[in-house]
């Protein structure tokens, strides 16, 4: 085969893994007549800012069940068949909020500690999930074992508290969302809640369901303050004294239309909210919309996707090398590789530009958007790295480290919204978009190095025969990303100093993160001089590299995983575990990069080749 064929063939993958991703964002297909589509538009205000209700759905179901979609078997319930599909979030929220009898035999309550499969007699086995019918026998003990725990602090919990305790929570807000729209307790929904606002019963139920709202359905109307979002509670309290809010009787629609199972008075009370919606707050629409064609794209889980085959790729470029390095599929492997990593850039720089749009921040405002951040920092960079040495180890470390950095933000993702408001200490545009945005692509940089020299570690370990070309390719690449990394954490940290004393009162404090920075910048630069003055050769630079990976992660992650210091925003216990084992495992690889093996003999800095 040709080259320009072998290069139009790589270049086909990548745009046809570019339109797979595009193609997530096609709405789905009516569920059972219901128009979910329109329904999850919805703009409501939620956690101090405006989303549609499909954010609350997923958002909602990610917690409770860690998956934004769940599969039913073909069982009867109430009365209609659900067999063998994909639940959307969308779908679960309205079972909950107008089916509960559906929802509550529905399996979303994760449960994975031993302790607490025992308290709701269960034991272990592959399965996790459990209903509420399952769970309801025991919810007194489990409240009671919450409340126990809950004047522990996080961090000195045992794994048994924080398991029960997280269980509750999720508990808590299932009974929320039940609780938002109508009161499950009430007789005729919302519609007999609306049609008796005024009757002395129903002021219980009113206050109730203020307390419990778990987001604010109504949207202002014309003429009243953008903040004015009420609860369904509150715009009941309202009509009983003669205010009635139109989107009232849309709501009441919606909800005797889904839980009747009547699809066309469901689509058509959904179309009068919107339109009311779209009368007073044009702009909530409008964002609105942009949010739920960004959640049903996922452009960071389709990134992932893609980055994965790249390395596939790449790994059948290599076994390729090795049998037929002539024939034409191995240059077809290499290409479509850095075609796929292209493709994979497209998609997660695509999810990023839309994420600050929606925001309107800077690209990196919580840990979770810092690790897409630094993923794409580092995509990007052997982007670079690959075009200039056309070698394949870029292509490869990029699409590893935008591939694990996506998988940390999925777990970072765990916890809720990842758009959620700013805290005050943050709530700066300018300093968001100098500080944080420069100090972060000096992580992407440090965090490329470690695994350049980590691909380094491996090669040398792997082949027989290891050229010096490449090896002095890497040990080049290496070098240049460590002065690019070291570059912008100096400058990074100048400017959080710069910003500290504008908000603290001063410059510098020693506070753990800031010394975190310090040590990023501390490090870099004895890598660097290790290097010029001759005091370490390529092994030692690469496990000097490898070694940068446990300072960044310990500066990036470890101060809010400690929760010490101004810079702390919570302890993640979890989070601390994976830490650790990550920093093990580089510690590993250090030493295997230093360990002598036979195919070092023929290193310039081995007694060996020197005798040689």
């Amino acid at each position: 085969m040709t080259p320009r064929r072998i290069t139009a063939l790589a270049w086909i993958a990548g745009l046809a893994a570019v339109l797979f991703a595009a193609l997530a964002m096609l709405p789905p297909k009516p569920a059972r007549g219901f128009d979910l589509a329109a329904f999850a538009r919805i703009p409501v205000l939620e956690g101090g800012r405006v989303k549609p209700i499909d954010s609350v759905a997923r958002n909602s179901l990610l917690m409770i069940r860690s998956k934004q979609s769940f599969q039913v078997d073909g069982t009867l319930m109430n009365g209609v068949m659900m067999g063998g599909r994909t639940v959307t979030a969308s779908e679960w929220l309205l079972d909950v909020m107008f089916r509960p009898q559906v929802a509550d035999k529905q399996p979303v309550f994760v449960i994975d500690d031993p302790d607490v499969l025992g308290l709701i007699g269960m034991k272990q086995s592959s399965n996790r999930y459990f209903s509420l019918e399952t769970l309801q026998p025991f919810l007194n003990e489990i409240e009671r074992q919450a409340q126990a725990a809950q004047p522990v602090e996080p961090r000195a919990r045992s794994r048994y508290q924080s398991a029960v305790a997280n269980l509750y929570e999720r508990l808590y807000l299932y009974w929320r969302l039940r609780n938002t729209v109508q009161n499950p307790e009430a007789s005729g929904g919302l519609a007999g809640q609306l049609a008796g606002a005024a009757q002395p019963s129903e002021a219980m139920h009113q206050e109730t369901m203020i307390q419990l709202a778990h987001f604010r359905p109504l949207p202002p109307l014309q003429g009243q303050s953008p903040d004015a979002w009420l609860t369904v509670g509150q715009a009941l309290r309202n009509a009983a004294g003669g205010q009635a809010n139109p989107g009232l009787t849309h709501l009441a629609g919606i909800a005797s239309g889904y839980g009747g199972n009547d699809p066309a008075a469901f689509n058509r009370a959904v179309g009068e909210l919107t339109a009311l919606a779209s009368t007073a707050r044009p702009e909530a629409i409008s964002h609105a919309s942009h949010e739920l064609l960004f959640n049903r794209a996922q452009p960071f889980y389709n990134g992932m996707i893609i980055y994965i085959l790249a390395l596939l790729g790449i790994f059948a470029y290599a076994f390729m090398l090795f049998f037929r390095p002539g024939h034409w599929f191995t240059q077809l492997a290499k290409e479509g590789s850095f075609a796929l990593l292209v493709a994979g850039s497209v998609v997660h720089t695509a999810g990023l530009i839309s994420r600050t749009i929606l925001q309107g921040r800077p690209p990196v405002t919580n840990l979770y958007s810092s690790a897409i951040f630094v993923g794409w920092g580092a995509v990007i960079l052997g982007l670079v790295l690959e075009r200039m040495y056309r070698k394949g180890f870029a292509t490869a470390v990029a699409a590893a480290s935008g591939f694990a950095s996506l998988i940390v933000a999925h777990h970072l993702s765990m916890d809720g919204d990842t758009m959620e408001m700013m805290r005050a200490v943050l709530d700066s545009n300018f300093w968001l978009a100098t500080h944080v945005v420069t100090i972060t692509i000096g992580y992407s940089g440090v965090f490329l190095a470690g695994s350049i020299a980590i691909g380094y570690t491996l090669w040398k370990h792997i082949v027989k025969n290891p050229e010096p070309e490449t090896e002095r390719a890497l040990s080049d690449m290496t070098y240049g990303v460590i002065c690019f990394s070291l570059f912008f954490s100096f400058i990074g940290t100048v400017l959080g100093g710069i910003w500290a004393d504008q908000s603290w009162g001063r410059f510098w404090g020693w506070d753990p993160k800031e010394n975190g920075a310090l040590l990023i910048v501390l490090w870099c630069s004895i890598i660097l001089h290790a290097r010029w003055a001759g005091y370490a050769r390529d092994r030692g630079i690469m496990a000097m590299a490898i070694f940068g990976n446990i300072v960044t992660s310990f500066s990036w992650f470890g101060v809010n995983m400690l929760g010490v210091g101004l810079h702390s925003y919570g302890f993640m216990d979890k989070a601390f575990v994976a830490l650790i084992l990550f920093c093990v495992s580089q510690l590993v690889l250090i030493g295997l990069c230093l360990l002598p093996r036979r195919f070092w003999e023929n290193s310039p800095d081995t007694p060996r080749a020197k005798k040689a």
